[in-house]
């Protein structure tokens, strides 16, 4: 997260562009965009109200624009490239590595891609083919394409030559790619070491051949786990023959992470990750009404159970004022369980041989945590009320709603993952459906069998 001064700039730029477009005088943003780096001008972009973007976007440049773009959400850079001409889009092509130019094809139009694709000299093309042939969310659609690569028969002094002739290394070089003449992956032969060794020494004796490397096939959130346990900087991806095609770099996998965190957290709602914040009202409303459309059909189901006990309810008023308790404890358990899971399941900690201790040791938390506070609630109930048949009812209904509401928070989730739904979206759904119906059957079935 940013610190606190970084919050107070990017509040004073946000201003900065408001009151200008409010006052019809741009000079102050044009300003601005010429001191600040393309992620911050992509915020401001972000932040800003669409109607005010078209006259934000013209004021940079031709060069800010293809950089700008590439830190911009998918929704925003979509609406942008739509107004996009040919010579524009070109331009952008010619000035930024081959995995984000892949990037931006996935969210032009297919004239637009054809277009570019046709601009773009052979080797680039190439490039950008390469990684759109893998998934998006995958270790060959992360990829950059951008590499050194060495023989490992030559001498690190001429290694050090060819460097030099080459001018420039690509962003984020920290290893070379030590590859034989049909492009099979040998080793890596890290700068530090081609910088500390003797000249004269062979590329062969200095580099590492058991390194950390990537099949293009792996998930990008599996790429991501194995830079975080192995504290990697950059690795290289291979296909499945041992070819080299690439390589991942740290600034990757810290946008897969952040887009993780952002899927976690918004998922809960329903909502996108790459919604637009700032989008019309009419394409937010559309978007939104299918989540509230499963949730008013959970609530019903709710309802109905607390309907088949309205003669219950009408001699006892004291079992309204008490029912949502259990529900909303049970909600609460078996969220805490179900967050849990969620993440043991992004970081791979879940399979089919830990899955019943993991269900055995949530059903001993339940049932702690439901004779626990079942006797508090039932105590509390017992004095508001004066009535011990009524504290003991409650307390019978939480103890037997956190039960099920931890037994769900784990199995909802393993379950919706075989099945190829998303927990992080669809989990959170599900068990509030589960636990409000349980509270509200245990807490009302056992107030008409023992309190009637």
């Amino acid at each position: 997260m940013p610190n606190t001064s970084d919050q107070d700039k990017q509040q004073q730029w946000i201003n900065t562009v408001s009151l200008a477009i409010e006052h019809e005088d741009l000079t102050p943003v044009s300003q601005l965009f010429n001191t600040l780096h393309a992620s911050d001008c992509a915020h401001l972009i972000e932040s800003t109200p669409p109607k005010e973007r078209p006259q934000i976007w013209e004021l940079l440049s031709a060069d800010l624009r293809a950089e700008v773009l590439t830190h911009l959400n998918d929704e925003v850079r979509s609406i942008l490239l739509e107004g996009m001409d040919h010579k524009e889009l070109a331009n952008a092509a010619s000035q930024i590595e081959a995995d984000d130019m892949a990037d931006l094809l996935q969210d032009m139009s297919y004239s637009q891609t054809q277009q570019v694709l046709q601009s773009m000299d052979e080797l680039n093309r190439q490039q950008v083919e390469e990684i759109l042939s893998y998934p998006e969310d995958s270790a060959g659609g992360l990829m950059n394409t951008d590499v050194i690569e060495i023989r490992s028969d030559i001498d690190l002094d001429v290694v050090l030559r060819y460097l030099r002739m080459l001018g420039t290394l690509p962003e984020g070089t920290d290893t070379l790619m030590v590859v034989d003449r049909d492009k099979t992956f040998l080793g890596i032969l890290p700068i530090t070491t081609l910088l500390t060794q003797a000249p004269d020494s062979c590329v062969e004796e200095v580099m590492e051949k058991e390194c950390d490397v990537i099949s293009a096939e792996m998930e990008d959130t599996e790429v991501a786990n194995l830079f975080e346990s192995r504290d990697l900087i950059s690795a290289p991806v291979l296909n499945m023959r041992g070819k080299l095609l690439g390589r991942i770099t740290i600034d990757d996998v810290v946008d897969v992470i952040r887009d993780d965190a952002d899927h976690s957290l918004l998922g809960r709602a329903g909502l996108d990750e790459e919604e637009d914040m700032f989008a019309p009202v009419g394409v937010s409303v559309r978007r939104r009404t299918v989540w509230l459309g499963i949730n008013l059909a959970t609530a019903f189901l709710a309802s109905w159970v607390i309907g088949q006990f309205e003669a219950t309810l009408q001699q006892i008023i004291a079992l309204a004022v008490l029912m949502p308790i259990v529900a909303s404890m049970g909600g609460i358990a078996g969220g805490q369980t179900l967050t849990l899971v969620i993440r043991g399941i992004a970081l791979n900690q879940i399979s089919e041989s830990n899955t019943r201790w993991l269900i055995a040791k949530e059903s001993a938390v339940g049932v702690l945590n439901g004779m626990l506070w079942a006797i508090v609630v039932g105590m509390i109930s017992w004095l508001w009320f004066n009535d011990g048949k009524l504290g003991l009812v409650i307390a019978a209904a939480m103890t037997i709603n956190l039960i099920i509401a931890a037994l769900s928070g784990v199995v909802i989730p393993v379950l919706q993952k075989r099945m190829g739904i998303d927990p992080a979206l669809a989990g959170y759904v599900v068990l509030t459906t589960v636990t409000d119906v349980v509270g509200f059957l245990s807490f009302l079935g056992l107030a008409t069998l023992f309190l009637l």
